[in-house]
């Protein structure tokens, strides 16, 4: 909770020095959506995430300080608030990847939460459909591929569009999305951790990719749903936005976000990423870790750790620590490969170091059998740079922002 609470003074300190071009998220923007849901039942797509910051001197702010959550938010401004959504990790961000959460009762307001990580189906029933007139999705995601916000996003949209409920996006920046990169999504391996044709690192905003979502035909069908986005404002894609909280219980800095890209990828391996230390997602490591100390700092000190979460869990793992990477440099690395193949090199494990499911997060077939071919990233990177353009164009009429 000490970290939590850190990161988020921390964040907020950088937000405050943004002055009058701060960034406005789309939830501050309540003369282009409060007309639209008032006097409407309206259930709220959210969890920890949904804060806006800096929102001085409005009837709505119920608490000292420069934070309120979007479902005080709106019942500060008199919507009728009936139910609320929750995604992966629950409305409190605290569930670990993948953990079932039960749905509740918010506490403080009494309105129903409900799950769709309770482990029945990640669709929400026609009862629960039933009890909103118009859905609010208002929620931080991270811009990658198999980050599952945007899937939970996508999905409703879908049954939006079966039972005829209005779909509101509340914008908020992408602190990935300054940059395109990565295989696009094969659909043969469409999955929980990757649900669309696009790219690992899309660099759109949840606003954007669900103008894309409606306009290139990807729900049920080829459906559409009645769709408003509200966009920020003073915001670009080469805007360096820092979060106000972090985004998920793993993801606790902006350095693990921008290395969440290439190091992701370790999952479907046997590789800890340090989930369980105070480093998730900034080192990697396996017991069987065979790099001479002095090859293994070439992306970062060598490291000791015990993960007690992952396939590792309680056995000791030497490996690289990326903790000390400045963010500018995580920045240059962005998507690549150079950490899968450190330590596919380093294991000599061949084929047996790729899971099942790793196809499920790269996207394509290529990837693996070139690294087992003994491919270099320049080689395997080349098979995705065409249709990386390709996306690029794509996309273009979704944008609501420069790039």
């Amino acid at each position: 909770m000490k970290r939590v609470v850190s990161f988020l003074i921390i964040m907020l300190l950088a937000v405050g020095t943004a002055c009058a071009e701060r960034v406005v998220l789309g939830a501050e923007q309540t003369k282009e959506y409060l007309p639209l849901l008032k006097g409407k039942r309206v259930a709220l797509l959210s969890n920890h995430t949904g804060l806006i910051i800096q929102a001085k001197g409005d009837k709505a702010m119920r608490q000292q300080g420069d934070t309120i959550h979007t479902l005080d938010w709106l019942l500060g401004h008199g919507i009728q608030v009936t139910a609320i959504f929750s995604p992966e990790h629950g409305f409190r961000g605290t569930a670990r990847e993948g953990e079932r959460v039960a749905s509740s009762v918010d506490e403080k307001t009494g309105i129903p939460i409900l799950s769709l990580y309770d482990g029945d189906s990640k669709y929400p029933s026609k009862e629960s459909m039933a009890m909103f007139d118009v859905l609010v999705t208002d929620i931080q995601d991270v811009g990658l591929r198999f980050y599952t916000y945007y899937i939970t996003m996508y999905r409703l949209m879908d049954v939006c569009a079966q039972y005829g409920k209005q779909f509101v996006v509340f914008d908020r920046p992408n602190p990935n999305g300054w940059y395109v990169d990565g295989p696009i999504l094969d659909m043969k391996h469409k999955s929980g951790v990757g649900a669309l044709p696009i790219p690992v690192v899309h660099g759109m905003t949840l606003g954007e990719l669900a103008l894309m979502i409606n306009g290139e035909g990807w729900l049920k069908d080829g459906a559409k749903v009645d769709l408003k986005v509200v966009p920020c404002k003073n915001y670009t894609h080469q805007t360096l936005y820092r979060l106000p909280v972090a985004p998920s219980p793993n993801l606790r800095n902006m350095l693990a976000i921008y290395l969440y890209p290439a190091v992701c990828l370790f999952e479907a391996t046997p590789v800890s990423l340090g989930r369980g230390t105070d480093k998730p997602f900034l080192c990697y490591g396996h017991p069987n870790f065979n790099a001479p100390r002095t090859e293994a700092s070439v992306y970062g000190p060598a490291i000791t750790f015990t993960p007690n979460q992952s396939t590792q869990k309680g056995r000791v793992c030497d490996g690289v620590d990326l903790s000390g990477m400045s963010e500018e440099e995580a920045r240059k690395v962005g998507f690549s490969l150079r950490y899968l193949l450190d330590a596919y090199k380093h294991l000599n494990m061949d084929n047996y170091f790729f899971r099942s499911f790793f196809e499920l997060l790269v996207g394509q077939d290529y990837v693996r059998k070139m690294i087992n071919q003994g491919k270099s990233e320049e080689e395997i990177r080349a098979c995705w740079q065409d249709d990386v353009a390709k996306f690029k164009i794509q996309r273009r009429p979704y944008l609501l922002y420069e790039e």
